[in-house]
């Protein structure tokens, strides 16, 4: 079935690599920052405008609200063997606040220049939910079935850790992902040029846990022209300065040596994964991403104290955002205390596990064929993600996840350092790489 454009001057079939930059922009349009409280502004809308462009192709989607505001999509399509387990894929809506003024274009514009789609979402993440979008649309249109079930899940919540959306669904409503064995979500299957006969795709199997942490110090307040020795601010200040600039010890997990085995296969030299320096600037922005996987982290992020300048306060807190690699949480912990000392009463404001899954099985070569038949000098290799995804949620039912959003990047592009920061931009040519990719992965497995 076709489609003809609106201006009736010529038909034109609607594909799923035609509309992916449009719906994509649509949903950068939508602002879904996620202030990290109870409010989702644009959470709803973007639930809305989802299901609607599901059920235009046929889909009977449902919306979940966990909180006012705080909406996700979900809908199942029907495979040519639903014997068979389903698969998941999903995506979620919600993005990170943006200031406009930091930006070369409007981060709620979602305009296009440079050959990029500009826009907070644009890498995190509805660039994946603009591809789902237009890959299932175009199936449904053209009546091409999924070899087996598939569930859609478009969330809210992920970048505060996903309380109000894979979460709640997973904790309410596990129902809706009877029979999923597999998925597939964000942070994996983007590209990494090493040469002109070689591209690495990096396919995410596991990801560092996390310990979002309130440090607090309490002392005595007084008067702030009186010597002080039971200061919290300075008592604080510097357990915090100790934490920031500690180094934690380098843990080698098999998903990384396997990454490196396979960086030292492309690259023809060997990797010491005791010094990585020379290594990391091989990758480019994306030393980033695979520096942190090799040891755990404590960033401070956040202090607070105080009510007037001349009263010392009784009490100082500071917020830390912590990442342990899979088999490292009670070390990290340790570690943590150590370096803190007594004085730092130390509480979990979000904590998640880390994940770690084999790099094998017919999804993951249902990848690398379909990497291989849009780029033939394509190979799939796994990597460590140093943040965390929804997939962890999704763990809890037994869902082995992988971080599969297929782009082919250009090599000059800041892949790594527009997640969360200013200019975040997709390559028009990546977003309909990707249709095309997922829809043969689709057929794959």
């Amino acid at each position: 079935m076709s489609e003809s454009n609106p201006a009736g001057t010529g038909s034109t079939t609607v594909t799923g690599e035609n509309e992916v930059v449009d719906l994509c922009r649509d949903l950068i349009r939508i602002d879904t920052s996620n202030y990290g409280d109870h409010s989702g502004p644009g959470e709803r809308a973007a639930a809305e405008y989802v299901a609607e462009k599901l059920a235009e192709v046929g889909l009977e989607p449902q919306i979940f609200e966990s909180h006012p505001g705080r909406a996700s999509t979900v809908a199942r399509i029907e495979g040519e063997d639903p014997s068979r387990p389903a698969l998941l894929i999903h995506g979620h809506t919600d993005v990170v606040p943006a200031n406009a003024a930091d930006w070369t274009h409007d981060p709620f514009s979602g305009e296009i220049a440079d050959g990029c789609v500009w826009g907070r979402g644009a890498v995190d993440m509805k660039d994946m939910d603009a591809m789902t979008l237009a890959v299932v649309r175009d199936r449904l249109r053209t009546g091409r079935k999924p070899p087996r079930d598939i569930v859609l899940a478009f969330l809210a919540d992920e970048e505060a850790g996903g309380t109000y959306g894979a979460r709640y669904l997973v904790d309410k409503h596990p129902g809706l992902f009877e029979g999923v064995n597999e998925a597939i979500s964000e942070v994996g299957g983007f590209s990494l040029t090493v040469n002109e006969n070689l591209r690495l795709y990096l396919v995410e199997t596991a990801q560092k846990g996390m310990h979002w942490m309130k440090l607090t110090v309490d002392g005595t307040a007084g008067h702030g022209s009186m010597i002080h020795k039971d200061n919290a601010i300075t008592e604080l200040s510097e357990a915090v300065a100790r934490l920031g600039r500690h180094e934690f010890p380098v843990r080698v997990t098999k998903t990384v040596r396997s990454f490196l085995d396979e960086l030292s296969d492309a690259l023809g030299v060997p990797l010491d994964p005791e010094d990585m320096d020379a290594t990391l600037e091989k990758l480019g922005s994306l030393a980033k991403i695979i520096g942190a996987t090799l040891r755990n982290t404590a960033n401070p992020t956040m202090l607070g104290s105080g009510y007037k300048v001349n009263v010392i306060p009784g009490q100082a807190t500071a917020h830390v955002d912590g990442r342990f690699l899979p088999g490292f949480e009670e070390e990290f912990l340790a570690d943590l205390d150590r370096i803190l000392g007594p004085r730092v009463k130390r509480e979990d404001v979000h904590a998640d596990k880390a994940l770690e899954t084999t790099f094998d099985g017919a999804l993951v070569e249902a990848m690398q064929t379909a990497l291989r038949a849009e780029d033939p000098i394509a190979r799939a290799v796994p990597y460590c993600l140093s943040a965390g995804t929804d997939a962890k949620s999704f763990d809890d039912l037994g869902i082995r996840g992988f971080g599969f959003a297929p782009l082919k990047l250009p090599p000059e592009l800041d892949f790594a350092g527009m997640f969360h920061g200013v200019d975040e931009r997709v390559p028009v040519d990546g977003l309909q790489f990707g249709v095309r990719v997922l829809d043969r992965f689709i057929d794959a497995c």
